[in-house]
């Protein structure tokens, strides 16, 4: 399969580069860049693609808002770019539907990998990376009554694994701490999708700490 591509960033170097690296591999297609976020948009919604790399700091429209517009039935994945992990944008990104981030120096293979992953709906990050994120954002910002309406379509067992996703834990740790097998972990993370209407084990950790199911470390 191709998986087609869309690059966003405003540095010309930056966006060109991008594009010239990923079209080195055969199971990539770059079908369009843009320098801000609403053209990414624009672009979007013509070429459809699977995987958006996005720039977070952009005229015009950055690409939080950008991230935001492209939410919905057959959305493309956000991959976010950013100069540093601990990024407020970045949170920002992920909450309104980015799949992950990638720092700006990363590595081709590194690129290279990430869009594959992305684009076959698996988890990006390590997830204690992911949740170090969140956990960092959602500690400083302050806090209204935890709104749980939206978990009441879990199981209790799917809760527990919310719970356990959110603090970072890996398909295999998982079953560990639960004492059932990877298999039946990957159909209760695939259920809680499902009922809770996200794209991927990057936005479940984000609706975890949004909805208060797992609150912030303090220290």
């Amino acid at each position: 399969m191709t998986i087609r591509i869309v690059v966003a960033d405003d540095h010309e170097l930056v966006r060109v580069g991008y594009a010239g690296l990923l079209a080195t591999q055969a199971d990539f297609a770059v079908v369009g860049t843009a320098n801000d976020g609403a053209e990414a948009v624009r672009v979007c919604r013509e070429q459809l693609p699977d995987v958006v790399l996005m720039d977070v700091r952009m005229p015009v429209m950055d690409g939080i808002e950008a991230t935001a517009r492209l939410q919905g039935p057959d959305a493309p994945r956000v991959l976010v770019l950013t100069t540093f992990d601990l990024d407020e944008h970045v949170y920002d990104a992920l909450t309104a539907g980015a799949s992950g981030f990638l720092l700006k120096d990363v590595t081709a293979e590194r690129l290279f990998d990430a869009v594959r992953v992305v684009a076959a709906g698996e988890a990006l990050l390590a997830p204690a990376i992911t949740r170090r994120l969140i956990s960092e954002f959602a500690r400083q910002r302050p806090r209204t009554a935890p709104v749980r309406t939206a978990l009441d379509a879990l199981t209790p067992r799917e809760t527990d694994v919310l719970r356990l996703l959110a603090e970072g834990l890996s398909n295999p740790e998982l079953a560990q701490r639960l004492h059932v097998g990877e298999e039946t972990v990957k159909t209760h993370v695939s259920r809680i999708l499902s009922k809770l209407g996200l794209r991927d084990r990057t936005q479940a950790v984000v609706t975890a700490y949004e909805t208060g199911l797992v609150v912030p470390r303090t220290g």
